[in-house]
């Protein structure tokens, strides 16, 4: 026969369980309240290397019409902009001096495979690309690059990038609407984006409210977005080397104060100071301390 245990007995089995299953995890080496332990921060790169079009290159950030890689949000080494690159270098001296520029102002889509041909005959091993804001910026929207063209580059680029193992961090389109609508109150800005012809299909008539101009912004906007949507799965698609900022840039409220004087465009050091900042927070030394 075999012996029941009376409810004294079972009482301590219980409590002798429960105190076992604590220590295994409070146990040293083992996750408290059931966390997972931290993940060890990503080693900094040797290389860092830009893509993309003029707000890489730094263009009217510290100077009339000219590109400025001292001040670009990726890979500058102005202390005033605090770029990837800087906070990196704070991390790894051994960067320094290994900060590429391939971006080019007035790039679109179509020139970042080469500029990742040239990042890897740099051996970049952190890569920065933003890219896109020409595609839109056409003299109409109707002359915008399509979605699938636009994907399809992006891929091409990506994939002359994935064999090298590199990790690449990938910036939305900043919302273009929003530069409209903190400048089309603006006297000067009106008058620089009419003279200089600038991002027509968003930035033309700038100071009409007439259905179709409206119609015409949207339709700008909606094409940023569908970009975005297409960095984003084209970053998926690269695998864990890769980080998509999640909008970030896009959903960014910068202002007027914000942009080149010269063009009321392109980021001035605030703006690209203010981009490294949001964009480092997106990426893979979130939690660095740079």
């Amino acid at each position: 026969m075999i012996p029941t245990l009376g409810h004294p007995e079972v009482f301590m089995i219980k409590k002798i369980t429960s105190f076992l299953a604590l220590s295994v995890l409070l146990a040293p080496g083992t996750a408290h309240a059931g966390r997972p332990p931290a993940a060890a921060p990503p080693a900094p790169p040797r290389v860092l290397a830009a893509l993309g079009d003029s707000i890489s290159a730094g263009f009217n950030a510290c100077g009339w019409y000219v590109p400025c890689t001292s001040r670009s949000w990726s890979s500058g080494d102005g202390a005033e902009v605090n770029s990837h690159y800087l906070r990196l270098l704070a991390l790894a001296p051994d960067l320094k001096g290994h900060n590429l520029n391939l971006a080019v102002p007035g790039a679109t889509s179509a020139d970042l495979p080469e500029q990742a041909r040239r990042a890897v005959d740099g051996r970049a091993d952190y890569v920065t690309i933003l890219v896109g804001a020409q595609d839109v910026c056409a003299e109409s929207p109707e002359l915008m690059t399509p979605v699938d063209t636009y994907r399809r580059r992006i891929d091409e680029a990506l994939d002359v990038l994935r064999p090298t193992g590199a990790r690449v961090f990938i910036a939305s389109i900043p919302d273009l609407k929003r530069l409209w609508q903190i400048g089309k109150d603006d006297r000067w800005a009106r008058v620089f984006w009419t003279i200089g012809r600038t991002c027509r299909s968003m930035l033309a008539k700038p100071g009409s409210m007439a259905k179709e101009d409206q119609a015409r912004r949207d339709e700008v906007r909606d094409r940023v977005m569908d970009y975005n949507e297409q960095l984003r799965q084209a970053c998926r698609r690269y695998g864990p080397a890769c980080r998509y900022d999640g909008g970030a840039v896009f959903a960014f409220p910068f202002t007027l104060e914000m942009l080149s004087g010269w063009d009321f465009f392109h980021p001035n050091e605030a703006g690209q100071r203010a981009l490294a900042r949001v964009t480092f927070a997106a990426g893979f030394f979130a939690d660095a301390k740079a």
